[in-house]
């Protein structure tokens, strides 16, 4: 090491050009989706939306249960109310008391109506998201069918040049004999 200078070492790549094979038995490189991280992304942004939405669907069935319910005590609430007003000897302060809990029965079946409502507009914005982020993935999708038709119409067009070449050079061959 007293002042000999060393030449850094080259390191050649494993493919020295992206046209060529590695295998010398293989004429064409496969095929080789340059967009696959984008196309995966997507693939996944899709599976979420998917997620999104059954999550969405779930909560709206919690909220048509608790509408259901709130419907069933409202009934019941009207039921009790319409017994304490018709049979006799009810004094003012129970029939104060059913109103109170038919209103307040009415008021929380509106609520869940409206919640319920709420819900079904979140699961169609849900719904409107899977249908873009499917519209995105299948753009992709059918530019790597595309890309992927072209490669192989390019690799049988490339094997029949080749093929016209054997044929050509045997035709001159038998026509030298």
């Amino acid at each position: 090491m007293s002042g000999a200078r060393f030449a850094p070492t080259r390191v050649q790549p494993f493919k020295s050009r992206a046209d060529r094979t590695i295998n010398p038995f293989v004429d064409h490189p496969s095929f080789k989706f340059r967009l696959e991280r984008v196309r995966s992304l997507r693939e996944r942004a899709e599976e979420r939306a998917r997620e999104d939405l059954a999550r969405q669907l779930t909560h709206r069935l919690r909220g048509e249960a608790m509408l259901r319910e709130a419907t069933l005590a409202a009934s019941s609430a009207r039921a009790a109310g319409l017994d304490a007003s018709t049979r006799g000897g009810a004094s003012g302060a129970e029939l104060r008391a059913a109103q109170a809990w038919i209103e307040r029965s009415e008021g929380a079946r509106r609520e869940a109506a409206l919640e319920l409502d709420r819900r079904d507009a979140e699961v169609q914005a849900r719904r409107a998201g899977l249908a873009a982020a499917a519209r995105e993935r299948e753009v992709i999708e059918r530019l790597k069918r595309r890309r992927r038709a072209a490669h192989a119409r390019e690799v049988a067009r490339l094997d029949q040049v080749a093929l016209d070449e054997v044929a050509l050079g045997v035709h001159r061959r038998g026509a030298a004999a």
